[in-house]
């Protein structure tokens, strides 16, 4: 057995058809939890008839780790060993849930994988990351100038590492996540301080302190970035709060780690 969850908030009808689509070419025994945070659960009567959905509506909207917490507490009380972390914006094709828990299975030391993130158009999105820094956040964010940003973003998002390659980034995305039970035992669950945003970077962070946190770009999902913190004031602000957190809980410029674990994980492709 399985376990899911994905948050909801005022979620379109197509997105949710893209998720029932998904989920029947899985072929492993799953049990998928709805966090639903919209104000009214008016989205339930999408859930009500699945057996394989235990619908929970969250009108308090505590957050995108912590609502996520609800179902991973469960996973970790009835003794599940898989939990995926998935976004009601993200579709497959093919059956990456059984692919990416057989790999994890077949080596205790992963704590947590992502697959590769393909936009809508079929092109890579670089999501694994090393460890930022203050200055990594705002050279992502303005882009500028040119010739200290494109080095830079190379590597930083280990865009020259080859597409096919299973590496060990200390940066996963949230959007599409497989965590291991056992892990999460140890490590703890996401921190509920961040409301939104820093939240996977923050467990990916603890996680890769004990166990490898894989990059599996041997499947592949379907994510529809949408980078909602470049467009809307509310979300920057959110985004801004989040950031600071980050930063005062590991540390700002002076973060004895960081470079150490970025050396680690460059060092992997010598």
């Amino acid at each position: 057995m399985i376990n899911l969850s994905i948050v909801l908030y005022n979620t379109s009808e197509e997105d949710i058809q893209n998720i029932f689509r998904s989920l029947e070419v899985v072929k492993s025994p799953y049990k998928l939890y709805i966090i639903d945070n919209s104000p009214t659960d008016k989205l339930l009567s999408f859930f009500k008839d699945k057996i394989t959905v235990e619908y929970i509506h969250n009108p308090s909207n505590p957050g995108f780790g912590a609502s996520h917490n609800i179902a991973l507490k469960r996973t970790l009380i009835d003794n599940i060993p898989h939990h995926f972390v998935i976004n009601p914006d993200v579709y497959f094709k093919q059956d990456v849930i059984t692919e990416m828990v057989e790999y994890m299975s077949a080596d205790s030391d992963i704590g947590m994988m992502m697959p590769q993130i393909l936009n809508l158009d079929g092109t890579v999105q670089h999501l694994p990351k090393l460890l930022p820094s203050p200055l990594s956040i705002v050279l992502r964010k303005i882009k500028q100038p040119m010739f200290l940003y494109q080095p830079f973003i190379e590597r930083y998002e280990l865009r020259n590492v080859p597409n096919e390659q299973v590496y060990v980034a200390p940066i996963l995305s949230g959007c599409f996540t497989l965590f291991s039970a056992n892990a999460l035992r140890e490590i703890g669950l996401y921190d509920d301080r961040f409301f939104m945003y820093f939240e996977d970077w923050d467990i990916s962070r603890r996680m890769n302190e004990r166990f490898k946190t894989v990059y599996f770009p041997k499947v592949s999902i379907y994510h529809g970035y949408e980078s909602g913190a470049n467009k809307n004031k509310k979300l920057f602000k959110i985004f801004v709060n989040s950031a600071k957190a980050y930063f005062k809980k590991w540390g700002w410029f002076f973060d004895r780690d960081r470079g150490k674990i970025n050396k680690i994980t460059l060092n992997q492709f010598r």
